[in-house]
């Protein structure tokens, strides 16, 4: 059988030649260059593997080790821009209300972007070879934007991860071009936020930050992530107010123990301290995926092997997996897209 432009037409004979090269467009597209099919509901796997083969393709080229991941609004502005958003209101350009709220949360932007500046230099200092706890976003603007743009003023590597959503287009100039990764499945980009991760730090957020910090601590109460993740919530005024942990103690929906998987500060200075603290304390000798079995009990060997995923160090140091194409043959950024199949 042979496909022409009438469809699949039968041979005459199984030495019949093959067709010249100006008769070669009357063949359908091969099916890996078929865009209404891969866009289709039908190759729909295909899309998902994709997102988890492409990027992991990239960490292995650009030799990403684990990452530090900031989570917060996108909405926060820089202290500048708020400023200047309070002096237009004050002449009359603008809701004087909004423009003060907005000042008044710029010192998060402020304080990510510093945190940020801290653990880059911080892990570049540590010994040659793979990159280590890169800061890791969501890729979009505000404490996004704040956390990748502190991590390029330290001049270090850093990792976007967006998401193709309905909303105006954004500009976040600070991430490292090559780690800028665009996606269609929130679940695929979730997956890449988490499982390189040694450390998460929430900022003040909407829905979507609430929804990543309570699927993160669910993982690590139901040991799916087997691995130490210390999490930090950044911001008394906003944490203590937004969930009352405290009150799912009470009502015995979580254990008091729970609260442990958690850390709340207001300073810059202490997340500083509190998070390098627990990543050399668990993390130095175990590049990738694991660390210190610490919250798994007595059984070690959960949380200090790999299996079959990326970033997975069983024998530690740099064993890494092989990939049958180079990402130096990507064509970065040729996936973004406002719009992406179903």
């Amino acid at each position: 059988m042979v496909m022409s432009a009438h469809g699949w037409m039968p041979t005459e004979t199984r030495n019949e030649r093959r067709p010249s090269a100006a008769s070669r467009h009357l063949w359908g597209p091969k099916a890996y260059e078929n865009l209404d099919f891969l866009k289709s509901r039908n190759a729909r796997s295909l899309r998902i593997l994709s997102e988890y083969l492409e990027p992991l393709s990239r960490f292995e080229h650009y030799e990403i080790d684990d990452t530090i991941v900031f989570m917060a609004s996108a909405r926060l502005k820089p202290a500048d821009d708020a400023a200047a958003m309070v002096k237009a209101a004050e002449a009359g350009e603008g809701d004087l209300e909004t423009a003060r709220q907005a000042e008044r949360m710029s010192v998060y932007y402020e304080a990510a972007r510093e945190l940020a500046f801290k653990l880059t230099g911080w892990s570049k200092a540590l010994e040659e070879g793979h990159r280590r706890f890169v800061i890791c976003t969501g890729g979009g603007p505000g404490i996004m934007e704040a956390a990748n743009r502190g991590a390029s003023e330290a001049k270090g590597t850093n990792i976007g991860l967006t998401i193709s959503i309905p909303a105006e287009e954004f500009d976040n100039p600070h991430i490292s071009r090559e780690l800028n990764l665009v996606f269609h499945y929130f679940f695929m980009r979730k997956f890449w936020f988490t499982y390189p991760a040694k450390a998460v730090i929430l900022f003040p957020g909407g829905f979507g930050t609430l929804d990543e910090l309570f699927e993160i601590l669910t993982l690590i109460q139901t040991q799916k992530i087997k691995k130490r993740v210390p999490i930090v919530l950044f911001g008394h005024a906003f944490w203590d107010r937004v969930i009352d942990m405290d009150t799912l103690v009470e009502f015995g929906t979580i254990s008091p123990e729970d609260l442990n998987l958690f850390y709340r500060t207001d300073s810059v200075d202490d997340a500083y301290d509190y998070i390098t603290r627990e990543l050399i304390a668990h993390d130095l000798d175990a590049p990738g995926s694991i660390s210190d079995p610490v919250l798994v009990g007595e059984r070690p060997d959960i949380g200090n092997h790999g299996g079959d995923f990326p970033f997975g160090q069983g024998h530690r140091r740099h064993h890494r997996m092989r990939l049958a194409q180079p990402a130096a043959q990507l064509r970065i950024g040729q996936f973004r897209t406002s719009q992406g199949p179903e």
